[in-house]
């Protein structure tokens, strides 16, 4: 140090640099393999690989569901649901980034730089999803999920703020802003992105809703004697009913969308006692749904020798009906003023 006339500062100073230098080319080392990695490995499924993009995960549901699928980054890299739900980004339950650029950019580009976003498969709780302004000159412009071959004006980023599991957390909110930002600053594109403060509150106004709003009604019928499970079986079907999947409960369908079911049985016992539940944010107030279950259950107690009770095994009475109808329209009337109303695909995926 003496021999090459520096002070202590100065060495620290140099010091310091050199470790500055080591650490960003180790950085740049470990992105660019990868980058390369990742490309390596969709090389060899590159057509299924855009199919999918972006496609519908499981961000916000149970970890061992899938009914449900939505486009969404964390998703795209698991396996795809055989007839996946597609939604569109809504700016009522999403936190939406909008990126810019000055000329169009071809979805493979893009595509590319998402597709090394591998940790967030293991990371996201919430749905990712990525939309494109189609800047094709021989297709109306519109926004669409990403396609290779297609070329995009903006590009819109989201996740969505809550769900039943709760409002989404800081640091996963954070996290999606960042990534957001090293995308734009990738692509060279202009950004609109909000606070992470103002939708952490945002999130917060809607779970509070949505826990209001989340509401689950059960009529119960109560039989006399017992029926054997062959009986029960052909009632419920001849009423409409279809088994569930696990072969455990019956649902009912209206134009092919559920509007109630039943909680599970034990097919190797006889049915002592029905209930009949029903999801009200999931279906439409025109379905008529708490109508129809409270019909079916007096069907089913006549037909079974049965009568309808409340959860402590009470005769449910004219009143108690009233009163529940009564909380239906003021519920349904909450979800509308809301702007997500019942039965509609966003009010599906803010309870799910």
């Amino acid at each position: 140090m003496t021999m090459l006339g520096l002070s202590d500062l100065q060495f620290a100073l140099a010091a310091i640099g050199l470790l500055i230098l080591i650490s960003v080319a180790i950085f740049n080392f470990k992105y660019s393999r990868a980058r390369r990695k990742a490309k390596e490995q969709a090389a060899y499924s590159v057509d299924e690989r855009f199919a999918r993009e972006p496609s519908f995960g499981q961000g916000f549901s149970d970890a061992d569901s899938s009914e449900r699928a939505e486009p969404s980054f964390g998703s795209s890299l698991s396996a795809a649901s055989s007839a996946p739900e597609k939604f569109a980004i809504d700016p009522r339950i999403d936190c939406v980034i909008t990126l810019r650029f000055d000329e169009a950019i071809g979805g493979a580009e893009i595509l590319e730089e998402i597709n090394t976003w591998t940790d967030l498969q293991a990371q996201a709780s919430a749905r990712w999803m990525c939309e494109g302004l189609n800047a094709n000159i021989d297709v109306a412009e519109d926004w669409e999920e990403l396609h290779p071959e297609s070329t995009y004006s903006d590009l819109q980023l989201a996740i969505q703020l809550a769900s039943r599991r709760g409002a989404i957390g800081v640091l996963e909110l954070s996290d999606f802003c960042s990534r957001a930002q090293a995308l734009a600053d990738t692509l060279g594109s202009q950004i609109d992105m909000p606070s992470v403060n103002t939708m952490l509150e945002s999130a917060k106004e809607l779970d509070a809703m949505a826990a209001e709003s989340d509401i689950q009604l059960s009529i119960n019928v109560l039989f006399d004697e017992s029926c054997p499970w062959g009986n029960f079986d052909a009632l419920m079907r001849q009423r409409g009913f279809k088994l569930s999947r696990n072969g455990r409960g019956y649902e009912f369908y209206s134009n092919g969308t559920l509007v109630f079911n039943s909680a599970d049985l034990d097919p190797n016992k006889p049915v002592t006692q029905l209930t009949l539940l029903l999801e009200v944010p999931l279906v439409a107030q025109e379905e008529r749904a708490f109508e129809r279950m409270l019909g079916e259950g007096i069907e089913i107690a006549q037909a079974a020798h049965g009568r309808l009770v409340d959860d402590n095994g009470i005769n449910l009475s004219e009143a108690a009906v009233i009163s529940i109808r009564q909380h239906l329209d003021g519920l349904y009337a909450n979800l509308e003023k809301s702007g997500i109303p019942a039965g509609s695909s966003t009010a599906s995926r803010l309870f799910s």
